[in-house]
């Protein structure tokens, strides 16, 4: 990808092939008028380290800074997350830089990953189902790595940034009902703090958040984000059993 301080590919350019988590650091000013991606797909970030409004730039001419949906050329930083089909970063592979609900069509299998930039939830289906794993910047060389239960990975979703507090409301019975308890931390064995290891029901008020079905993080894994979770089967799971939860803190 090059960049350009000025409209129509004009002025200062840098090319790029990584990932940037700070423009100025880099180019020396934050305004991006143009730009030119020649391979792969990029997501541009209004402020440094990966926060703020997000843009989605695949292969084509960008002119202006409007052609990729911005209302300012403000851009703070950018990034990218690789699939690779066989262990070790080899065989084919596929950059992704926004959430995708079906990676079907990029790759057969998905043995490594390198993720240089922002945090992600990987799932095993198409449409986020299926087991899911958190992951963030850095390099999976196998599948057990990210804690896999297999090579597939169907699609993924991309985690915004949360400055605020954590706050979870959880009920041992669907649609809020019976005993609840609030949360605003991490919480590394249910029954010690719940009396019992089934949640039925939840409510996220802020925050993201991570479910694992055995205590102290470990387990099949469910990423639950703000909203109201009625049923158990709402937040990707086959039963009601959670052993420990934990927030999800950005990692770069």
């Amino acid at each position: 990808m090059r960049i350009y301080e000025r409209g129509d590919f004009q002025g200062q350019m840098m090319e790029f092939f990584d990932d940037c988590p700070n423009t100025y650091d880099r180019f020396r000013f934050h305004d991006i008028h143009s730009c030119n991606v020649f391979d792969g797909h990029w997501m541009f970030y209004e402020e440094p380290n990966y926060r703020g409004r997000q843009y989605y730039l695949r292969s084509g001419e960008y002119r202006r800074y409007n052609d990729w949906g911005a209302s300012s050329a403000r851009i703070g930083s950018f990034r990218r997350i690789f699939f690779y089909e066989e262990r070790n970063f080899q065989g084919r592979h596929y950059e992704c830089g926004s959430d995708c609900s079906d990676l079907s069509s990029y790759f057969n299998r998905c043995n490594s990953i390198r993720v240089e930039g922002g945090n992600w939830i990987l799932y095993e289906h198409p449409s986020y189902r299926g087991h899911q794993y958190y992951l963030w910047q850095g390099e999976y060389p196998d599948f057990q790595r990210w804690m896999g239960f297999n090579d597939s990975i169907r699609s993924c979703r991309f985690l915004s940034n949360h400055h605020g507090q954590y706050k979870m409301r959880i009920y041992e019975r669907g649609d809020f009902q019976g005993q609840m308890m609030e949360f605003f931390d991490d919480c590394p064995n249910t029954y010690d703090r719940f009396r019992f290891q089934d949640i039925h029901s939840c409510n996220v008020f802020d925050g993201h958040w991570m479910f694992y079905e055995e205590p102290n993080y470990r387990g099949r894994q469910y990423y639950l984000r703000s909203g109201e979770y009625r049923r158990y089967n709402d937040w990707g799971a086959s039963s009601a059993r959670i052993g420990s939860f934990r927030r999800v803190h950005h990692k770069f």
